[in-house]
């Protein structure tokens, strides 16, 4: 009995020594699993690098009734709320007229592109050729072409996309808009231009301006006219001038209206048409907008070749006779003979009416119209950009994905063996206490 006595402290004196040095190095090692556990996972979030998506190119041809222009934009690849945040980077004016002018010659129409084509070229990175959508609208000239003569305008437009579909873009569309969609375009242009969509915040965050009202836009071309405006949401006229867009998460309610024939080419032809009314035998003829001593000379298929002057041709109509204006510098008749053109007395209520009887609601918006140019195709490849897919940034991480869920596996591993081992001790010393307790008390008794 004294043996057994005796040799159990230094037994126990071992392995309480023996268990405190590995709860030690386990504490030390569960720490350490801890510290690094949450420096890799710091390191991943915070070090990260994140790789914009670069940008996109499109290219869209305005294909106006007296010429057809080049325009080249880009815009941030991964886009605000769906809508392309777009900049003009490239501007070309193609030589010669309008697509329109080829009715008789469609199969010249695409030389014309070419050398603004080019430019092109050499305004977008090579490697994003192929993914640079290319799109060409045409506007009045080529709607009255198309009402004129359909089959000439649908031959144009076939040599057109002949040519674009070999050239190394990603060609979409060559269509004819209608006066609504150019419209529409123009004020979408003209509100942008004017940061009424978006605004940089004082985080250079893009967002929607605050209380910002819109501008109506106005228009003018060589075959029509557009007028465009925001209306309230509860207009309740069924018409479809009325038409809702929506950009960049927000939905806009227009009223919007092209005039046929009121653009600045086809308005003087009227004009001019108008000027000649009982017109016999007489070359010579007064013009009160020209100023005086001004002379000028046109051919009758000049003037009443258009659909526009066709309820005006005389019966004794020549498209090849010599007609020569005057000026005479009269401003009070030419504003009389220009008045002429918009019949007002349609309009019984002139505060929904404009003229000709078409129904406008009324006008509470300030208008952009001084020196400003508002091409539609802005705010086409605006709209567009709804269609195209955003790309999403690229994130590249310090320590590669297969690597860091390894290292997060073995040392929470590690730490989770740790703790069991640490709370194995804890037991184990506790169970040993109580059994020495209990052994001191059988030796007391004894």
């Amino acid at each position: 009995m004294f043996t057994v006595l005796t040799r159990q402290p230094c037994e126990q004196a071992g392995l309480k020594a023996l268990s405190r040095i590995s709860a030690i190095i386990t504490l030390v090692v569960l720490l350490l699993s801890i510290v690094v556990l949450v420096a890799v996972t710091l390191i991943q979030i915070h070090q990260k690098e994140v790789l914009l998506p670069g940008l996109k190119y499109g290219i869209v041809l305005d294909a106006g009734s007296s010429r057809t222009t080049v325009y080249v934009y880009q815009w941030p690849a991964e886009k605000e709320n769906n809508t392309g945040v777009v900049s003009q980077t490239f501007k070309c004016s193609v030589k010669g007229s309008g697509i329109s002018s080829y009715g008789e010659n469609p199969q010249d129409a695409p030389k014309a592109f070419e050398d603004c084509m080019q430019e092109v070229k050499g305004h977008i990175p090579a490697h994003l050729h192929g993914s640079t959508c290319i799109y060409l609208g045409a506007t009045a000239g080529m709607r009255l072409l198309r009402l004129q003569n359909e089959t000439a305008a649908n031959e144009v437009l076939a040599s057109i996309q002949n040519y674009f579909e070999s050239q190394p873009f990603d060609f979409r569309d060559a269509q004819i808009i209608s006066g609504q969609e150019e419209g529409i375009y123009g004020w979408i242009t003209a509100n942008y231009l004017m940061g009424n969509f978006l605004e940089k915040s004082l985080w250079h965050m893009w967002v929607h301006p605050n209380g910002k009202e819109t501008t109506g836009a106005l228009d003018l071309g060589g075959a029509s006219t557009q007028i465009s405006f925001a209306v309230e949401e509860n207009v309740g006229l069924n018409t479809s001038d009325i038409v809702k867009v929506s950009l960049y998460g927000y939905e806009y309610t227009l009223y919007t209206h092209s005039f046929q024939c009121y653009g600045r080419n086809e308005a003087e032809k009227r004009f001019l048409a108008i000027l000649l009314q009982n017109y016999t035998t007489e070359t010579t003829f007064a013009n009160p907008c020209y100023p005086r001593n001004y002379n000028t000379t046109f051919t009758e298929a000049y003037v009443f070749g258009s659909l526009c002057t066709e309820d005006l041709r005389p019966e004794s109509y020549d498209p090849n006779n010599i007609i020569t204006f005057e000026g005479t510098g009269d401003p009070s008749l030419c504003r009389e003979k220009v008045a002429s053109l918009f019949n007002f007395s349609a309009c019984h209520d002139r505060e929904v009416c404009s003229f000709n009887g078409v129904y406008q609601p009324k006008v509470k918006r300030s208008f952009l119209v001084g020196n400003s140019s508002i091409a539609w195709s802005l705010g086409y490849m605006l709209s567009l950009t709804n269609q195209i897919p955003a790309e999403s940034p690229l994130i590249r991480l310090p320590i590669k994905p297969s690597a860091f869920m390894g290292t997060l596996t073995f040392f929470t591993a590690v730490a989770l063996l740790c703790l069991t081992y640490l709370m194995y001790l804890c037991v184990s010393s506790r169970n040993q206490r109580r059994s020495q307790h209990a052994l001191d008390n059988t030796v007391d008794s004894e």
